[in-house]
C-alpha cells in the first residue's frame, strides 16, 4: 500500500511569513531556506519538463530570490538559462545575495523575451500579492511561449483567498513550500496552480504550534469516523429523522439513503399527510414512515438527529435540543434572517442559499463563511467544488476532493443525509460536515462520469471501509493523507510531495 505525507495545516500568506520569522529567530537563516525553496522549484522543473529555453520571470521580493537560485540549480544542471529582473532587489537582502550569485545571461523584463522561452519560471511575486498584476508584468507573463511553472503561486493570485488581481498566468506547475495557502485550493486559484507540488524546505514543524493556524485541507487524519463497536446496537448507532415534504418525496428518500449508509442505525422519514406515507413507503423496505405529528415525534427522545430540507413541517427552532442538518428549504425559509436557523448543527447551503441568508460571498470565501457560523452558532457547509466548512470558533476547512460529475441534482440531498449520520453516532458538527464532504466526494470518484444521485449512496459505505483501512495500517504519525487504496494515489493527481 502506498502512502503520501500531506500535511493537513492551511497558512495564509500572513501565516507564513510568521513562520518564516519564527524558523528565523529559532537560527535558521532566511538564505537556507530560500536555497532549499530554489533547489525545490529546480527538482521540479527537471521532473516535469526537458531541458529546454527557460526564461526566469524574477521580482525584487524572496520569490524573485527563489527564482535566482532555481535558475542557478537548473544552469548546473546543464539547461539553458537566463533571467529576467522586474527590478533589482533591495541591497543587503537574501534575494540580493541570490541574485549576485547568479552568473548567466540576464535580459529584459519584456514580452518578447517571454514569447522566446520554451519555459517560463514565473518567480515574480508570491502568495502574499496584494496589489492587481497588470502593465508590463500582465503583457510579460500572457506572451510566455511555453508552459508556466509557477514559484508558490502564480502571480496575480491572492494567496489568501484564491481570486485573481488583475492578471494572472495558467501555470502547469506550480511548487510550494511547507504548507498550502488557501489560494491553492480555492477557485479560482486552484485552477490557475495546475499540478502542485509541495517541498519541504527546512522549516521545521514546530513553528506551527506557535503560528496557530485554524485552517486545514479536508483530508482523512482530520476527522474520526465513528468507531465500531462489537457491543453497538440500533439505537446507538443513533436514530436520524429526515423531515419530508409534499412536494420533495423524492429529495427526502435520498437524505434517508445518505445516512442509512452513513450508518444510522434507524432511519425514519416524517411525512407531512396520508398522501407522501403513501409514496414513501414504496421506498426502501428498511425507512420507517411515520404520519405521526411532531410533538410525538419529539417526545422520543432518541430521535437525536433530524435533517430538515426536503419541505418544511417545522422551523428548525422547533426542534431545540436536537442535532439539525438543514438544507434546502430549511435554508430558504431563513432566506434574510439568519437567527431563523438558531439551534442548527449544520448548515449545507449552496451559493445562492448561502447568499441569501448571509449575503454576497464577495471575494473572500473562506471569510464569508467563518461569518456566517459565527452569526448563526452552526457549522457551515458552503457547497461547490472549492467546499468551505468553517464552525463559530473560527476553525475552517477546505475540501476539494470532489468531481465534477456531483453538479447534478440530488446529490445535496445524500450529503445531508450522511452528515446526520455521522452526527447521530457522536461526531462532533465540523468533523461530522468534513468527514461527509470528502465521504462523499470519494463517492462520487467511484460512481464516475454519469452519476445519478440514486447511485451516491450505495457507494459510502465503501468509501468509508478505505477510509478505516488506511486509518488502520497509519504508523501513527498523524497528520497523513492517505492516498487511494484502489491505485496508490491522489484521485485528483493535483498533489506531489517534494522529498
Amino acid at each position: 500500500m502506498l502512502r503520501a505525507t500531506r500535511p493537513l495545516e492551511i497558512l495564509t500568506p500572513d501565516e507564513m511569513a510568521r513562520a518564516d520569522a519564527l524558523a528565523l529567530a529559532a537560527g535558521i537563516p532566511v538564505e537556507r531556506l530560500m536555497e532549499a525553496a530554489g533547489r525545490a522549484v529546480a527538482r521540479a522543473a527537471m521532473r516535469r519538463f526537458r531541458p529546454v529555453r527557460t526564461l526566469v520571470l524574477a521580482g525584487p521580493g524572496n520569490n524573485g530570490g527563489d527564482g535566482y537560485v532555481a535558475a542557478r540549480m537548473l544552469e548546473h544542471a546543464g539547461w539553458p538559462v537566463a533571467v529576467a529582473a522586474l527590478a533589482p532587489p533591495r541591497a543587503g537582502s537574501a534575494a540580493a545575495q541570490a541574485a549576485a550569485r547568479w552568473r548567466g545571461p540576464l535580459l529584459p523584463f519584456a514580452p518578447e523575451e517571454a514569447a522566446r522561452a520554451s519555459l517560463v519560471i514565473d518567480a515574480v511575486f508570491g502568495a502574499g500579492l496584494t496589489r492587481p498584476v497588470d502593465g508590463l508584468v500582465a503583457d510579460t507573463l500572457a506572451a510566455a511561449g511555453g508552459p508556466v511553472l509557477a514559484v508558490d503561486m502564480p502571480s496575480g493570485v491572492d494567496g489568501a483567498t484564491g481570486q485573481v488581481l488583475g492578471y494572472a498566468p495558467q501555470a502547469a506547475l506550480s511548487v510550494t513550500f511547507f504548507r498550502r495557502k488557501p489560494g491553492h485550493l480555492l477557485l479560482p486559484g486552484r485552477l490557475l496552480c495546475g499540478k502542485l507540488v509541495l517541498a519541504d524546505i527546512g522549516l521545521p514543524d514546530g513553528v506551527l504550534a506557535q503560528v496557530a493556524p485554524r485552517c486545514a485541507h479536508n483530508l482523512p487524519g482530520l476527522w474520526p469516523l465513528p468507531p465500531l463497536e462489537v457491543a453497538a446496537h440500533k439505537y446507538t448507532r443513533g436514530h436520524v429523522t429526515v423531515a419530508a415534504g409534499a412536494g420533495m418525496t423524492g429529495a427526502a428518500r435520498l437524505a434517508a439513503e445518505g445516512a442509512r449508509r452513513g450508518g444510522a442505525g434507524l432511519l425514519t422519514i416524517a411525512a407531512p399527510d396520508r398522501q407522501a406515507a403513501d409514496v414513501l413507503r414504496g421506498g426502501a423496505p428498511g425507512v420507517i414512515v411515520t404520519e405521526a405529528p411532531l410533538d410525538e415525534l419529539l417526545a422520543d427522545p432518541r430521535r437525536g438527529t433530524w435533517v430538515v430540507g426536503p419541505g418544511l413541517p417545522a422551523e428548525p427552532a422547533t426542534l431545540a435540543g436536537r442535532a439539525v442538518v438543514a438544507d434546502a428549504g430549511a435554508l430558504g425559509a431563513a432566506a434574510g434572517d439568519a437567527a431563523g436557523l438558531a439551534g442548527c448543527a449544520v448548515l449545507t447551503p449552496h451559493e445562492g442559499e448561502f447568499a441569501r441568508i448571509f449575503g454576497p460571498i464577495g471575494g473572500d470565501r473562506l471569510a464569508a463563511v467563518r461569518g456566517a457560523a459565527a452569526l448563526s452558532g452552526a457549522v457551515v457547509m458552503l457547497k461547490g467544488p472549492d467546499t468551505v466548512i468553517a464552525a463559530p470558533d473560527g476553525r475552517a476547512a477546505i475540501n476539494d476532493h470532489a468531481p465534477p460529475w456531483l453538479a447534478t441534482g440530488g446529490t445535496g440531498d445524500v450529503l445531508a443525509g450522511l452528515v446526520a449520520a455521522l452526527l447521530a453516532a457522536g461526531v462532533a458538527p465540523f468533523a461530522a460536515a468534513g468527514a461527509a464532504a470528502w465521504l462523499h466526494g470519494e463517492a462520487g470518484f467511484a460512481c464516475g462520469e454519469g452519476l445519478l444521485a440514486e447511485d451516491l449512496a450505495s457507494r459510502i459505505p465503501a468509501a468509508m471501509a478505505r477510509v478505516r483501512l488506511v486509518s488502520e495500517a497509519d504508523d501513527g504519525g498523524g497528520g497523513l493523507e492517505k492516498s487511494c487504496i484502489r491505485c496508490g494515489r491522489s484521485h485528483s493527481a493535483r498533489y506531489e510531495i517534494a522529498q
